[in-house]
């Protein structure tokens, strides 16, 4: 099969794995990380210039928002597992159809949960049990962040579109811009007009709706096989199921990880607005090294698809290896350099008079989650492995079994024993040592019956 051409398309059946890994997932890891720094920037705004509890009520929101982006993430890596395989296979009619199909479904999707969320946004902070003094505006920044879900799943669908062909700058290059955009806004509504919440949350939709729409535009004049025809913008019912079964088990994994994180934020909204504040200044730190965790396991299910489409199974393994090292390199140094300059970083989040017990709560959270952060990269190593070959639902029952599952019980009944900060950070290491075991195992099973793989096209 004659293999597409495109212009910025790395070529993952061939050559060195190892400079295609790295340009693949450094430029993904940028990318998470300015999405990570639009709430960042929102929480030391808020944080600087209108108090700690402004800021513990846009940071509660946290585990809220992955939730549901992460809904979406996974779903959308739906499409680039799709699109991946036939690339690898030569199937152009396939790849248009999906991607096609990928826009209509980031659109309505964030349509119905940005509508459907209005009515659950006080609920859901009631649930988290924020404090009283920061619950009106918590809610507050959950309804207008909500009101853009449109637009950031948009984003995250044509991210993975590009992804899929290995064009991992393009997302990066317009997410820079809108990232500025996004800080200037800040400071314009919250500084200088004098908002609170409601500021940082609009700055976010405008920030998310420029780069969605720049994408858009790049993504209608390519001359490529991903190339956005407007008259073709339907959904393929068949390449929906697919999008679907590949998509929405690591959705579910995706989800997860938020739900278990949703659990362990009421537990820290019980312990006071100080501990509080640092959750949320810490989680504006430790993010960062997770968003390089997290792209170099997409960028291992990119090349595993791609690889598995063209029947290159040996080619898989070696990329696995090469992954989990490489992103453990990655890791260590990134995770150093945040130790490191914790302080001044951690200062950007908070106002000086705040900062002596707030510093201190944050910096038990980074040292405990840093320490989990090694057993997730091989969590999502492992899963894109598996994902490439199609394989979505394994690591998401495994993810919600012993992440989610140990995580609830933790909570219900072994933190209300020792009601303290490092009884609960401790959790995280122990849920995510034991999930990266079991899926090591499944892993070792699994990969045995990829040798006799040869990929099927369900389409």
């Amino acid at each position: 099969m004659k293999i597409i051409k495109t212009q910025h398309k790395v070529d993952m059946l061939n050559g060195k794995i190892t400079n295609k890994l790295l340009l693949l997932a450094l430029p993904l890891a940028m990318t998470g990380i300015l999405q990570q720094l639009f709430n960042a920037a929102d929480v030391a705004v808020v944080g600087k210039y209108v108090g700690r509890v402004a800021m513990g009520a846009v940071g509660s929101n946290s585990p809220i928002v992955n939730l549901l982006v992460n809904l979406f993430v996974g779903v959308s890596l739906g499409s680039n597992i799709l699109i991946s395989q036939h690339i690898g296979k030569g199937d152009h009619e396939v790849i248009r159809k999906a991607v096609h199909t990928s826009i209509i479904i980031a659109v309505l999707g964030g349509v119905l949960l940005g509508i459907g969320g209005q009515f659950l946004a006080e609920p859901v902070i009631k649930i988290l049990s924020v404090p009283e003094n920061a619950f009106d505006m918590a809610v507050l920044y959950l309804r207008i962040y909500l009101i853009g879900l449109p637009v950031i799943f948009l984003y995250n669908f044509e991210s993975a579109i590009l992804r899929s062909i290995g064009d991992t700058r393009t997302p990066l290059i317009v997410l820079s811009v809108s990232g500025l955009i996004n800080v200037g806004l800040n400071l314009f509504f919250v500084k200088i007009i004098g908002m609170s919440v409601e500021g940082v949350a609009i700055a976010t939709i405008v920030s998310n709706f420029i780069s969605s729409i720049t994408l858009f535009i790049i993504l209608c004049n390519s001359k490529q096989d991903v190339k956005i025809d407007i008259k073709h913008l339907r959904i393929d019912l068949k390449i929906l199921k697919e999008i679907l079964r590949l998509g929405v088990p690591a959705g579910i994994q995706g989800m997860v990880f938020s739900l278990s994180n949703i659990c362990v934020q009421s537990a820290i909204n019980l312990l006071g607005v100080d501990i509080l504040a640092a959750s949320s200044a810490a989680y504006n730190l430790e993010i960062f090294t997770y968003c390089i965790i997290n792209s170099f396991g997409q960028a291992c299910t990119t090349i595993v698809g791609q690889n598995y489409g063209a029947g290159k199974i040996e080619r898989c393994d070696k990329a696995l290896r090469i992954t989990l090292l490489s992103g453990g390199i990655c890791f260590v140094i990134s995770a150093a350099l945040i130790l490191f300059f914790s302080n001044p970083l951690l200062s950007l989040f908070m106002k000086e008079e705040d900062s002596v017990s707030v510093m201190e709560y944050s910096l038990i959270r980074l040292q405990y989650i840093f320490f989990a952060h090694i057993f997730s990269l091989f969590v999502e190593v492992i899963s894109g492995y598996l994902r490439g070959f199609g394989m979505s639902f394994i690591p998401a029952v495994c993810s919600l079994v012993f992440i989610c599952g140990i995580r609830i019980f933790w909570v219900y009944t072994i933190f209300p024993k020792n009601l303290t900060f490092s009884g609960l950070m401790i959790v995280y290491p122990i849920s995510l040592g034991i999930t990266a075991l079991i899926i090591s195992i499944s892993c070792f099973i699994y990969r045995k019956r990829f040798k006799n793989y040869s990929f099927k096209n369900s389409i």
